[in-house]
């Protein structure tokens, strides 16, 4: 009669080898479970502190453009309204606020619109004669722009301005800031068009289209996460630009909306819940472009970074 032995298997070692695999230790896990807690900690704590800058001063925004001057002194800040009222909002659109809302989105419609088209076309050039050096040396001039300050170079624009005879105009605003934003936008067209097959392109070459076919009906229609992504976010550097327009311009019809802040302040005086409306309704175009268009921007950012 035969007895049947049954080993209990076990995972091999290099050797060929077998031995159990010892259990954690009670202390190990104790202090992986312990490190995981502080790490869940440090997490949550970071993330309500980020939320508490970034919640408290847009609240305080709100809340202080729904007060009236008595409560703005009485009440404590963060306190809710007593009393709130939409008069600052009526005093503030009472004004001249149209005039520089329409001159903020003029120039930030223009900016927008003649930055992407030449960044587009430099982009599709630029990927097009990869590797030639008239496209290497291109696009390094491109990527040089990202290390010049804005502040470093006023003086230079301004005198440019001056001879150019475009000073105190919105054209004198709208080519410094699209200059300023293209190499930003170059690089991430470009990043974006390395990913796009070259078996589209030499396709397109085999039907007989030339380059401004394949830049329109090719490039265009595939770079479009792209383009949403570079429109919104020059768009909101345009909107918030503050140096060019204090520079640039000095007469009052000219002004836009960062610009005609300072202006509201010096009007209303020590108004403060005035000028606090005057901010919030400055903020709600882009801030409901960025609501409509942030799929678009994440997508955008991410697409061209893949290789």
């Amino acid at each position: 009669m035969s007895t049947t032995v049954t080993r209990a298997r076990h995972p091999r070692t290099a050797t060929g080898g077998e031995h159990p695999t010892p259990p954690p230790r009670p202390g190990t896990r104790r202090r992986r479970t312990a490190v995981g807690a502080v790490r869940r900690a440090l997490t949550g704590g970071t993330t309500l502190l980020w939320a508490a800058i970034v919640v408290v001063p847009v609240y305080w925004l709100v809340v202080t453009s729904l007060r009236t001057r008595a409560d703005f002194t009485a009440d404590s800040p963060l306190a809710l309204p007593g009393h709130p009222t939409l008069d600052n909002f009526r005093t503030v659109l009472a004004g001249d606020f149209t005039t520089y809302l329409l001159n903020s989105v003029i120039v930030t419609v223009a900016t927008v619109a003649l930055t992407v088209t030449v960044a587009l076309m430099a982009a599709f050039a630029i990927v097009r004669g990869a590797g030639s050096r008239l496209s290497r040396v291109s696009f390094r001039l491109y990527l040089l722009g990202l290390a010049i300050p804005l502040q470093a170079v006023i003086i230079p624009v301004y005198l440019l301005i001056i001879r150019m005879r475009l000073y105190d105009s919105l054209l004198a605003i709208v080519l410094p800031s699209a200059a300023f934003a293209l190499p930003i936008t170059v690089m991430i067209l470009v990043s974006f068009l390395r990913d796009v097959p070259r078996s589209l392109f030499e396709a397109m070459i085999v039907d007989g289209a030339g380059d401004w076919r394949m830049l329109f009906s090719l490039a265009a229609p595939l770079a479009r996460p792209a383009l949403m992504t570079v429109a919104v976010y020059d768009g909101l550097q345009v909107w918030n630009g503050f140096l060019f327009p204090l520079i640039l311009t000095q007469s009052g019809d000219k002004a836009v909306l960062p610009l005609a802040l300072t202006l509201y302040r010096g009007q209303f005086g020590i108004d403060v819940p005035a000028t606090m409306a005057a901010v919030v309704l400055s903020t709600l175009p882009m801030l409901a472009l960025f609501i409509l268009a942030r799929r678009q921007l994440v997508a955008g950012l991410t697409a061209g970074f893949s290789k």
